[in-house]
């Protein structure tokens, strides 16, 4: 008793994601405890403003400065798709340079959505370890060409974590319970992955509303709207300029109308929260 030593939250929280660390090269045969680990994660609103998140974990601790988020090219509502999108980016030579590369990548989803980004990663002729953690039941997913040789190893080391593991042709299942400090560090990273991407997300949706609410005011036709935007470089210059200003162009009755939905957008704009993130 005299030797006791009580830990706070943040000790616990060290001590956790060390075990972690050791849990997780004991099961992917690392011969080190991986030390960047990055998360990935799509975000979008019925196919609208799809973005990606890419979360950087250094030593089982988040690294902040090294988020990255990516709009997405390519349109639409398909996961799959934009997972190949993103981490084809990723493995892009100027990100790698960068950047540089990861000791594994964690995907936030099952086997399609694994499956889309070790696609992108043969492409690019890099070769980094991915797993993907499915969501509905925290399964870690692991392709059977991990590599090959190592398949059988992950098999013994899932079982003294006490998993069910459930093995395909291509992919292995591992079902570890909850409990364990390898599960609790890999939600952490999901969690936080798709946390970025929903805050962008959410960004993204703002900002294209706060565009549209000037087609709203009667009376400010496209031509206008062009008229305001090129004189004031943009909406936000459109809600600052003066009464005088805005009569150049409007005329005194269409000013003070717009005047109006002014004051509305900005009791809006003070609503919103500014994020803080770096912006890829």
């Amino acid at each position: 008793l005299r030797k006791q030593i009580i830990f706070s939250d943040r000790e616990f929280m060290d001590l956790s994601k060390d075990l972690g660390l050791a849990e997780l090269m004991d099961l992917l045969r690392f011969d080190k405890p991986p030390r960047r680990i990055e998360g990935y994660d799509i975000s979008h609103m019925s196919g609208t403003d799809t973005v990606a998140s890419m979360v950087v974990f250094d030593s089982g601790m988040p690294d902040k400065a090294s988020y990255r988020k990516f709009k997405m090219r390519i349109p639409g509502n398909d996961d799959f798709v934009h997972m190949h999108e993103v981490i084809t980016r990723r493995l892009g030579q100027k990100n790698i340079k960068l950047w540089g590369l990861p000791d594994l990548f964690l995907i936030d989803g099952g086997k399609g959505q694994l499956a889309s980004a070790l696609k992108a990663r043969n492409e690019s002729g890099i070769d980094r370890p991915m797993i993907g953690l499915a969501k509905q039941y925290e399964q870690i997913v692991i392709s059977t060409d991990y590599p090959p040789a190592d398949v059988d190893s992950i098999l013994i080391s899932a079982k003294k974590l006490r998993a069910t593991v459930i093995a395909s042709e291509n992919y292995i299942l591992i079902d570890i319970p909850n409990t364990s400090h390898l599960v609790k560090l890999l939600q952490r990273i999901r969690d936080e992955s798709h946390r970025f991407a929903v805050s962008y997300h959410t960004v993204l949706k703002v900002g294209r509303q706060r565009e549209s609410w000037l087609t709203n005011v009667p009376g400010i036709g496209d031509i206008t709207k062009k008229k305001l935007i090129r004189e004031f470089g943009s909406t936000r210059g459109i809600l600052q300029a003066r009464d005088a200003e805005l009569e150049k162009i409007l005329g005194e009755k269409k000013t003070e109308l717009l005047r109006m939905y002014i004051r509305a957008e900005k009791k809006f704009e003070k609503a919103q929260d500014a994020p803080d993130v770096v912006v890829e």
